[in-house]
């Protein structure tokens, strides 16, 4: 059917050349620059060879019964997309402008007195920075305690490490004090606050800040041609546990074995002198 339309539409435009007397309406086509004779025409020969290479002279029409239906299904799924550009538009100009006031509130400059409440809403308190000379850090101990940082709650003890969320005023190497204790805990005894202990304290330190590994946020909703995918990295800063302060701490239990060496040891320095 194909080389049938072509053949015809060949034939319309060589006929002029071909005949001795060609009519005013029909002109030669520019690119052919030799005229073509029946033969070569019906010859079996394919019939790229007659063609002319500038195609946008043929215009293309349609041959299916529902073509104005088809158009009209066009210009619906246009004002479709139209507005969904539109709603589109609208929730990233809300996210921008989310994102704008997070990024004024970060650059905002806070005072000394603001900066304690805030922290202290969150559950802590900056003391100084932890120097080279400082002996801060102790043995383990067997106390435990439960904090509360910000809205989270972690199970602590001496020389652990956890992850909260980026503290604001806090640099690296800084002593914090979580003052947001809730229960406290030896392997004799257990004291739980109702809800916070007053006396009760826990001293950490700011080993680093960082980002938590990315989460992918995929939205999309169906028939609707809307998908968005976004990542996310949450900051997180690293404490390191010190002590635990509010409870008596029993003392260590010593092996009598171990007390019989050591006795002996001393006799035989005593004996020796």
């Amino acid at each position: 059917m194909a080389q049938r339309r072509w053949l015809q539409t060949v034939a319309r435009h060589t006929l002029p050349l071909i005949s001795s007397n060609p009519t005013s309406s029909l002109k030669p086509l520019p690119h052919l620059l030799a005229p073509i004779s029946l033969k070569s025409l019906l010859s079996p020969k394919p019939l790229q060879q007659f063609l002319y290479t500038d195609l946008t002279l043929f215009h293309t029409r349609s041959f299916s019964s529902n073509s104005r239906d088809d158009s009209e299904n066009e210009e619906d799924d246009g004002e479709e997309g139209e507005e969904e550009e539109e709603e589109d538009y609208d929730s990233d100009n809300n996210e921008a402008e989310v994102d704008d006031v997070t990024v004024s509130d970060m650059k905002r400059e806070y005072s000394a007195e603001e900066k304690e409440a805030e922290a202290a809403a969150i559950g802590y308190k900056v003391i100084e920075p932890l120097l080279p000379s400082d002996r801060f850090f102790k043995n383990r101990e067997p106390v435990f305690a439960v904090v509360q940082v910000g809205s989270h709650q972690f199970k602590v003890s001496n020389g652990d490490c956890i992850y909260v969320e980026r503290l604001k005023f806090c640099e690296v190497n800084d002593k914090l004090i979580l003052n947001k204790v809730l229960m406290l805990g030896t392997s004799t005894q257990t004291i739980i606050g109702r809800p916070i202990l007053p006396d009760a304290a826990v001293h950490a330190v700011v080993e680093e800040h960082a980002l938590d590994a990315k989460v992918i946020i995929f939205k999309k909703k169906r028939r609707k041609n809307y998908r968005r995918t976004k990542g996310h990295r949450q900051e997180l800063t690293r404490l390191r546990i010190a002590d635990i302060q509010g409870i008596e701490k029993p003392e260590p239990k010593v092996d009598p074995k171990q007390k019989r060496a050591v006795v002996k040891q001393q006799e035989k320095v005593a004996v020796a002198a």
